[in-house]
């Protein structure tokens, strides 16, 4: 692989701001890193340690400085001070571009802000969030959205320059699937069915913080509906978060065939084993879910929002946000029809083939980093 440094010139000088980092964007800022780091860029990551710890991101090449998720004067500070000697900065997400705006105040250093998922918010706080957001569009030299409605959002937010970003999601984190290892590969899922109680039962499985706004009502709801199947299909859900309690109140009062199984760091393996995987949000742009899915070969029921239909395209169920009755008879439907199973596998795997890779996601930003610093190619 060639260098991204010209001969006699010096390394490329950029920091990368991480905040708690949702999955799908900690993972990318690591493979981002690895790749910058692979064409000679000196890459700066700037994230709580606790994050750091679990990406390894000195594992790579990447130079780590901790700076809190925190916004007080002290952890601004820090990352003003990080940032010193940098060519550009890139933020990843909302918390670590309004901070990053801060630290660079009055400085010329270019800034790069990729949008990764939106926060949810109501009332006061949602106009308090468009602040930020129009604070964070304008200051940036370029936006990247993950998907497109999130450019379109930046540009209405006073973006200059908002682009659809290629994001790579770095790959299975196991091998073998659900629907075709060999006897021994299938040995951990025939465990994992056992363990949650699904062995002459279907698995369904939802994963995502248990937060508003991420559509578990709605599933709820739609559990009601396949209840009179034989065998009745099992949800499990593998998340943590400040609805569990009131969620597990609902699944006891109402006798839901669903266990809420907490946060769990063995989610490629349970997702391996189910037979679908459900995403009832209403509201996502790059969900992990939907592409660990598609790459598990695990047949997908979706909500059609935001970035969801362009990146599954025909390879899941899309049914309405909101609709348990639309999710409940997708479910249903894919559950009685082996053919539409393998269909979506199929489906699915075409799907994945289409999707930027780690490669192409490194070079679409080079290629911003030389419009906005001068820099070279190789």
């Amino acid at each position: 692989m060639s260098s991204h440094t010209p001969h006699g010139h010096s390394p490329l000088r950029t920091v990368q701001v991480l905040g708690g980092g949702s999955g799908g964007s900690s993972a990318h800022v690591r493979s981002l890193a690895a790749g910058l780091v692979a064409r000679g860029v000196r890459v700066t990551v700037c994230a709580p340690t606790e994050v750091a710890r679990t990406l390894g991101f000195r594992d790579v090449g990447a130079h780590h400085i901790p700076v809190p998720r925190r916004s007080d004067p002290a952890s601004v500070a820090a990352l003003r001070l990080a940032c010193a000697d940098a060519d550009l900065v890139h933020a990843h997400g909302l918390n670590a571009a309004v901070r990053t705006a801060l630290a660079l105040s009055g400085r010329r250093t270019p800034l790069v802000v990729t949008w990764h998922t939106r926060t949810h918010a109501e009332g006061a706080r949602a106009h308090l969030l468009r602040l930020l957001e129009r604070r964070v569009a304008r200051s940036a030299s370029v936006v990247l959205g993950t998907s497109s409605d999130l450019v379109d959002r930046a540009r209405r937010r006073g973006a200059r320059d908002a682009r659809l970003a290629a994001v790579a999601f770095p790959g299975p984190r196991r091998a073998g699937t659900s629907a075709d290892a060999d006897d021994d590969a299938d040995r951990p899922l025939h465990k994992a069915r056992a363990e949650l109680g699904a062995i002459d039962r279907p698995l369904l499985m939802a994963v995502s913080a248990l937060e508003r706004h991420r559509g578990y009502e709605t599933l709820l709801d739609a559990t009601r509906a396949w209840r009179h199947l034989d065998p009745v299909p099992l949800v499990v859900i593998a998340g943590e978060g400040p609805l569990r309690g009131a969620l597990q109140r609902r699944i006891e009062d109402e006798g839901l065939p669903v266990r809420i199984l907490g946060r769990r760091d063995d989610v490629p393996e349970l997702l391996a084993a189910a037979d679908i995987a459900l995403l009832p949000s209403p509201w996502e742009a790059r969900s992990v879910l939907a592409q660990e899915a598609l790459h598990a070969r695990v047949p997908l029921v979706a909500t059609a929002v935001g970035g969801v239909p362009d990146l599954v395209g025909d390879a899941a169920e899309l049914v309405p946000s909101g609709d348990a009755q639309a999710l409940a008879d997708a479910v249903v439907r894919i559950l009685a029809d082996p053919g539409r199973r393998d269909q979506l596998r199929a489906l699915g795997e075409a799907q994945v083939a289409t999707w930027p890779t780690e490669d192409e996601t490194v070079a679409q930003v080079l290629s911003v980093y030389d419009e906005l610093t001068g820099t070279l190619t190789a």
